[in-house]
């Protein structure tokens, strides 16, 4: 069985939303990163950088949490059969856990950074449901993650983008986003 290894508060709930999406069953491996147990030999032998989440499936390891989406999406025949469909998916997977992350990290910038991202962001859902059309996919997990815990994390308010706010409730509502973030 996939065995995913997270902490509280980490972004293992986002590959936990993608495997509740998928319908695969995982078994959570709760690291006290308190504890310091992200350091201890054994997990490093999963993730030398002592980081998680990571996963270990069938004897693959993978981790960084974009990297194990695309991963995912991948084995479980997600991805697109054309080339140029995919990088689609892999450029708003990257954009989320780089782009729109640093956004967020420096609070004395994070205002004029997302000055510059989150209008573009409305743009393109103001025409359709998800970022990359009207069906759900992978990309949606990594954005609708990454805007939600910019809310839950920095209070950011979105009621100046009104395609994002409503994408972001698309995307709560969905019952694996809410069986993920329940645990």
């Amino acid at each position: 069985m996939l065995k995913l290894y997270g902490g509280t508060r980490s972004r293992a709930a986002i590959v936990a939303w993608y495997l509740e999406e998928l319908a695969v069953p995982y078994e959570f491996v709760r690291l006290d990163m308190a504890q310091g147990a992200h350091r201890q030999p054994d997990y490093l032998g999963i993730n030398p950088m002592g980081k998680v989440p990571a996963i270990v499936d069938d004897g693959a390891v993978v981790w960084e949490s974009g990297a194990i989406l695309l991963y995912l999406a991948d084995k479980y025949g997600q991805l697109p059969p054309e080339v140029g469909q995919r990088g689609v998916i892999y450029q708003w997977v990257l954009f989320s856990n780089s782009t729109l992350v640093q956004a967020l990290a420096p609070a004395d910038k994070r205002e004029a950074e997302l000055a510059k991202l989150l209008p573009p962001l409305q743009q393109i859902l103001s025409d359709q449901e998800y970022i990359t059309g009207n069906e759900f996919t992978v990309a949606d997990v990594a954005l609708g993650s990454i805007l939600g815990f910019a809310v839950s994390m920095f209070n950011l308010d979105f009621s100046p983008y009104p395609a994002l706010g409503a994408y972001l409730q698309r995307c709560s509502q969905r019952p694996a986003f809410q069986k993920a973030m329940a645990g």
